[in-house]
């Protein structure tokens, strides 16, 4: 698909047309948050390609790791071909280690919200379509439901975005780590085109819009 992608980008340049993602949606602060108290936490996130995805929240302060994968569905299709094809139940996602007292998941989903992803856009980012790339929220643990339920409550409620949000809510059964060619798949690739067109201006909006919590 992203091969496909990649070519078809090739040849909008050239012609003129092709933009990178909208600049990042001004958010308010969650009105409901965790404590932020010090240890190690996880969310798994899942907004389409992972590879900006996971590029994104490594530069975020307070994220100690982030991991590509799958979740949603079965251990014997957790693959890149089979997940590709989009009957696996699977997305797309990134598993993210973050210390609660540098950034909360509250500050985590603010960004998630704002320039990892376009929330509005149902089973699709962009130009990847298919519920493999689903914006959805893979909750482990009830507060981590009630934090983003919560706050999606409140953006919708601020009428934040053109569009409802579609982002999903469902229970993190499993996360498989993806396979080792595509972890830190932006800082290796950062000529591949599908990086440049798609990912690399997600990392200049996170530095315009989060300078506090932007790392290098």
């Amino acid at each position: 698909m992203k091969t496909t992608l990649r070519a078809i980008g090739t040849v909008m340049i050239m012609l003129g047309c092709m933009t990178g993602p909208a600049l990042a949606t001004p958010l308010p602060d969650p009105a409901f948050d965790e404590k932020g108290d010090a240890g190690e936490e996880k969310i798994v996130l899942a907004g389409g390609c992972f590879w900006g995805m996971e590029a994104v929240f490594l530069h975020l302060k307070g994220v100690k790791n982030v991991v590509s994968g799958y979740a949603g569905g079965a251990a014997e299709t957790a693959t890149y071909e089979q997940v590709s094809g989009g009957s696996t139940g699977h997305a797309e996602a990134v598993e993210v280690m973050y210390d609660p007292s540098q950034i909360t998941l509250g500050q985590i989903l603010k960004v998630y919200f704002s320039v990892a992803h376009n929330p509005t856009e149902l089973n699709r980012q962009g130009p990847d379509t298919g519920t493999q790339y689903r914006s959805a929220i893979f909750y482990a643990t009830p507060d981590q439901k009630n934090i983003a339920s919560r706050y999606m409550a409140q953006l919708n409620t601020e009428r934040v975005f053109d569009k409802k949000i579609e982002t999903t809510l469902e229970p993190l059964k499993k996360f498989y780590a993806a396979e080792p060619y595509h972890q830190n798949y932006v800082a290796f690739h950062p000529d591949n085109l599908y990086v440049t067109i798609h990912d690399l201006p997600k990392l200049q909006a996170l530095k315009d819009a989060f300078p506090n919590l932007y790392v290098k």
